[in-house]
């Protein structure tokens, strides 16, 4: 009989960032290490990855990181993790193996114990088995794990349709699935994204009937844009292209390289002879494959749009298709792409959210994997709290007791004592890392502010000179300001800022005694900023330069 503990450090009630920690009488074992990318407000920031802390000061414990495939939010955290612990253990499939070791190589981080690992074989560690298990995604070799337990399975399922047409590297074992539900699931965590959705996400996250209605509808030009690491809307679009004569043009180095490493291990099968060059670009008939990322959007189209592509430069009579669906939060960036285009007599062509999604469970996937499963506790994982929520209510309806359904919050335990639950209220402190470049140290809330405060009121810097012996004001307060106001419609302000600088100078600094300056700074900016407030109703960033001489 064990002690089992559940909880997230990233990945609940919100999108991406996912990290779960399963710790069994004291081993610890890591279900993926993710990312995920700021909002506008956070200027500057590159990515946000989940605090590691727990995992630091628990090294010795930990068994290995287990990820689950090769996106950003399942696998993204690592590179800053194994900067800090080069030593731990990282699973993965052969797949997303080669991403991970990419990733490491461009940031130059040695990581000493990657193990690579295959489908359905087992990983002995620790007098524990986990069980990796094939699952459809739009990724090659996306698996689920099952770590077995005196008390019985825990499944973390993420990022799985069920799709009887998805072959090879994408199917899932059904077979395998129902032999572990037969054995005992104790708890099983599954992902929560689409779990408003009714019926079977598939066929709607398939677009090569779209494609094939792309390629019929026009002669001329057709420029698609997706993200390289879904390879299999790369699959479907080869499949459509191969039923023509046209050829396809590979853009990007990312892009490229997918392509060939997924065409030489067979992760791709496609026709080698339909891929042209640079010298097919301007072919009235060809198809141009763009790559964009999750990090800037479709930002691969606006250097086209805007002409700062080197080689693609947009004509009238060319269809641009948008193969990712749009999604609530970004319908106002794909709305303008879809006006500048327009304006460049471009055809346009999005996806709707309503019919078109990702590879992700809707309800009627996620009841089967319940089904399939049969587990005592279920929790819900992956998404916002409000689909957490429609989540559990899903479990409620395949008969898992409301009692056994597990809401939680990132840091909230959940805790199995010889397989029965505990109502402790223990609680793991969580935060985020916010990144900026490749330097893995937060750069913090107060910069944020900073920065925030920079892009809304602009800053002024004040400087003046005193004497070093007598401490008289040898040059009067001088003013810079960069984004607050128009200097030259405002010189009455820049005066009277003068002005009251100097006043706080003249009656704070006493002759031959010695300066207090970080208070004279506090004063100056304190005064200032309720006079800006006043006279422009905004308070901009306010330095202080006073030197001696």
């Amino acid at each position: 009989m064990s002690k089992i503990k559940i909880f997230g450090l990233g990945g609940l009630n919100e999108n991406g960032k996912n990290m779960y920690i399963v710790d069994v009488d004291d081993n610890i074992f890591v279900f993926d290490a993710g990312l995920k990318y700021p909002n506008s407000n956070m200027l500057g920031v590159d990515y946000i990855i989940p605090n590691f802390d727990y995992l630091k000061e628990n090294r010795k414990q930990v068994r290995g990181i287990f990820i689950t495939h090769g996106h950003d939010g399942n696998m993204g955290a690592l590179p800053d993790i194994l900067n800090e612990m080069p030593d731990i253990p990282v699973y993965a499939t052969k797949f997303t193996m080669n991403l991970i070791k990419k990733e490491l190589d461009e940031r130059n981080i040695k990581a000493t114990k990657l193990k690579e690992i295959r489908p359905h074989s087992k990983i002995d560690i620790a007098n524990f088995s986990i069980f990796p298990i094939e699952v459809t995604h739009s990724i090659p070799e996306a698996v689920l794990y099952v770590l077995y337990t005196d008390d019985g399975a825990i499944v973390y399922a993420t990022d799985f349709v069920f799709d009887s047409t998805m072959l090879g590297s994408y199917k899932t074992d059904i077979g395998k699935l129902a032999y572990v539900g037969k054995q005992g699931v104790l708890c099983l965590l599954c992902e929560s994204c689409y779990a408003y959705r009714t019926g079977h996400t598939s066929p709607s996250h398939r677009i090569y009937s779209k494609m094939w209605d792309i390629l019929n509808s026009t002669e001329d030009r057709i420029i698609v844009s997706l993200y390289p690491d879904h390879i299999y809307r790369l699959q479907e679009i080869f499949d459509a292209v191969s039923r023509t004569k046209r050829k396809i043009v590979i853009m990007g180095k990312k892009l490229q390289e997918a392509v060939d490493y997924s065409i030489d291990n067979n992760y791709l099968n496609i026709d080698k002879s339909i891929i042209g060059n640079l010298s097919n670009i301007k072919d009235k008939d060809v198809v141009i494959i763009v790559a964009d990322d999750k990090e800037k959007e479709v930002a691969s189209l606006e250097k086209i749009i805007n002409g700062y592509d080197k080689y693609v430069k947009l004509k009238a009579g060319d269809t641009v298709f948008i193969s990712e669906p749009v999604y609530p939060g970004n319908e106002k960036i794909i709305s303008n792409i879809v006006d500048d285009l327009s304006r460049l007599d471009v055809e346009a062509i999005t996806l709707s959210m309503k019919k078109h999604v990702l590879h992700h469970a809707s309800s009627e996937d996620l009841m089967q994997m319940i089904n399939l499963m049969n587990p005592k506790y279920y929790m819900p994982v992956r998404g916002e709290y409000r689909y957490q929520y429609m989540n559990a209510n899903v479990a409620e309806l395949t008969g898992i007791d409301k009692e056994n359904i597990l809401l939680k919050l990132n840091g909230d335990v959940v805790e199995f004592n010889n397989g029965i639950l505990q109502d402790n209220n223990e609680h793991i402190k969580t935060d985020e890392i916010l990144i900026d470049g490749n330097q893995s140290d937060d750069i913090g809330e107060l910069v944020l502010k900073d920065r925030q405060l920079l892009s809304k009121n602009g800053i002024v810097i004040v400087s003046a000179s005193l004497d070093k012996k007598t401490k008289k004001i040898l040059v009067d307060p001088q003013i810079i300001t960069r984004g607050f106001i128009y200097v030259k419609d405002n010189l009455d302000l820049i005066t009277k800022t003068e002005e009251l600088c100097k006043e706080v100078i003249l009656d704070l600094v006493e002759p031959n005694q010695k300066v207090d300056f970080t208070g004279l700074k506090l004063k100056i900016r304190d005064v200032l900023s309720h006079y800006f407030e006043k006279e422009t109703g905004s308070v901009p960033m306010i330095i202080t330069v006073i030197s001696e001489i």
